[in-house]
């Protein structure tokens, strides 16, 4: 029987975590956060915040419970939320209004966070009007890291709402059944911040931070693998604008398999 991802990561978090620098660098001048501009805030109907990034230039990438009132629990109104790209102290390279969303097929915003929920927890923004800000570049996208690549997060939080920061040094402690379980430092507000694999000096974002959590009392990040979710999201997001022309085919649900629970840990959304 496959192990629980946080059995597994029990084994092996104090040998990693041990080793890392939890360090946050703050990218509120322009020449720290140049490179990335592409992290934005998304103000999500004057009640919060979570992080998004840009993928292209009308797409963002964030985390699924982003889209949901966290004391109805009922979905957000995508018109309701405004990416503020590269926010800082009060002013944005870009703003833009939300006109679509879509999240994984099978994302629920219910019940405890677990692994079956960050697994899934993964959503895509089409933007009003694309970002055409020769500054503001859309990452790229890359394939999931492996246990103990090193990988960077671009974060807002609830303590640095105002300007982003980058945290360098963190590690993916383990991969499994589509969660990845690193030493990131997160808090309230980083939901849905771009994990960030670096080669050949050039960042592509390979998760999305979904949780934070508690492991023998060391504190870790979840987040959400991409894999062949996002190639599903954007499908989705096409076949919604051509809704009207019956001869679009129909994107194929992904399933999700071999799904273990998450117990042994206190799980909190950022």
């Amino acid at each position: 029987m496959r192990k629980s991802i946080l059995a597994f990561v029990l084994a092996t978090a104090a040998t990693i975590a041990g080793a890392q620098d939890s360090g946050l660098t703050s990218l509120e001048t322009t020449d720290a956060g140049r490179s990335w501009l592409a992290v934005g805030r998304l103000d999500i109907d004057g009640t919060g915040f979570c992080t998004g990034a840009l993928i292209a230039p009308d797409l963002v990438l964030t985390a699924a419970h982003c889209l949901y009132d966290k004391t109805t629990g009922q979905r957000i109104d995508p018109a309701r939320i405004e990416f503020l790209a590269g926010w800082r102290r009060g002013r944005a390279s870009a703003y833009r209004r939300v006109a679509r969303a879509v999240h994984h097929p099978d994302y629920l915003y219910e019940g405890t966070v677990t692994a079956d929920r960050v697994r899934n927890d993964l959503a895509l923004l089409k933007l009003s009007q694309p970002i055409r800000n020769t500054t503001v570049i859309p990452f790229e996208t890359g394939s999931h890291p492996m246990r103990g690549d090193a990988v960077q997060v671009v974060s807002y939080a609830h303590d640095r709402a105002e300007a982003p920061s980058l945290q360098r040094a963190c590690a993916v402690m383990a991969r499994q059944q589509g969660v990845l379980v690193m030493t990131c430092d997160v808090d309230f507000g980083a939901s849905g911040s771009p994990v960030f694999s670096v080669s050949d000096s050039t960042p592509r974002i390979v998760s999305v931070v979904s949780a934070k959590a508690e492991v023998d009392g060391a504190r870790v990040a979840l987040g959400t693998s991409l894999d062949d979710t996002l190639t599903y999201l954007m499908g989705e997001l096409d076949s919604r604008k051509r809704a009207a022309n019956p001869t679009v085919p129909r994107v194929n649900r992904l399933s999700v398999s071999n799904r273990g629970s998450a117990s042994g840990a206190k799980f909190v959304k950022p």
